[in-house]
């Protein structure tokens, strides 16, 4: 402990070892960030969306980030994953929603608007309407407009991250919001994984002493985070689409970030559902640092 009474971490990492990291640009990758410099990281942090992150970390352009589920099963043999650690849900996720004026299983015969901003999100829509809502072909389009003028017109849309949680602040009437997260758990009884934290094997072999302490920063830092909720939403409200209170019911109450037994089964499941409906050629191993 430090004279403030508050921890300081260090690790024995070379100095010259200095990781480029993927941060999704929503709310709920906050905990994970937030108090990521007090633990003695000091690597490059490039922010994007997880459409782009994905793309930047496929390229060699990261070295690690929170990146899509779904990315990790097209290419998991160029990745490693950290363990322990994810974005997913237990039930409703409040930010990955799928809007439309229709009951959900009209919805599975009608085009859906999609930003372009996700891939586990697309996949997961489809799969919940063909697995569960016995749908044939699910058609997703990214629209010249923006979604929320589709939503506005009462066509039928997804959205994710910030811009879901402020959608849904301002429905026009007759339109529903279908949570993907608690329809999942429903359907399954299973948390869904959203993002895993993507190792490129590539950094690994460079890099797995950085790699390696790295994640220890990781999990001080959600520690950080998570033993002072209020002072961490009060530091980022101004910004963000909720209210304090909001954002730390969202961040305890919807938000999963570690990788339990229960996740892995989920994830599998969803992985097995993708192959079934042709959304992946297969399944994926899943392959942790050591």
């Amino acid at each position: 402990m430090n004279a403030g009474g508050t921890p300081h971490f260090s690790f024995l990492v070379d100095p010259r070892m200095t990781l480029t990291v993927g941060r999704i640009s929503y709310v709920n990758i906050i905990p994970f960030f937030h108090h990521l410099s007090r633990t003695g990281f000091g690597g490059s942090v490039v922010d994007g969306v997880p459409s782009d992150l994905n793309a930047r970390l496929s390229a060699g352009e990261l070295d690690l980030s929170p990146s899509s589920s779904f990315e990790y099963a097209l290419h998991w043999r160029d990745y490693l994953l950290l363990p322990g650690l994810s974005i997913s849900s237990r039930g409703p996720a409040h930010s990955v929603l799928l809007f439309s004026r229709r009951p959900l299983e009209e919805v599975a015969g009608e085009a859906v608007a999609v930003s372009g901003e996700s891939a586990t999100s697309i996949n997961l829509c489809k799969v919940l309407l063909k697995e569960f809502c016995g749908a044939g072909e699910v058609n997703c389009r990214v629209p010249d407009t923006p979604v929320e003028e589709i939503i506005a017109a009462g066509g039928s849309a997804l959205l994710i991250g910030d811009r879901a949680l402020r959608a849904v602040r301002t429905l026009p009437t007759g339109v529903h919001s279908y949570d993907l997260g608690e329809l999942w758990y429903r359907f399954t009884g299973l948390p869904f994984v959203f993002a895993l934290w993507i190792v490129r094997r590539q950094a690994f072999a460079e890099h797995a002493q950085a790699i390696q302490a790295f994640r220890c920063q990781l999990e001080q830092a959600l520690t950080l985070a998570f033993a002072d909720l209020p002072g961490m939403a009060a530091a980022v409200a101004p910004g963000a689409p909720l209210s304090i209170d909001e954002l730390i019911v969202y961040w305890r109450d919807s938000m999963s970030y570690d990788l339990t037994a229960a996740h892995l089964a989920g994830l599998r499941l969803f992985y097995a559902l993708c192959c079934k409906h042709g959304l992946l050629a297969e399944e994926p191993e899943l392959r942790f640092v050591g």
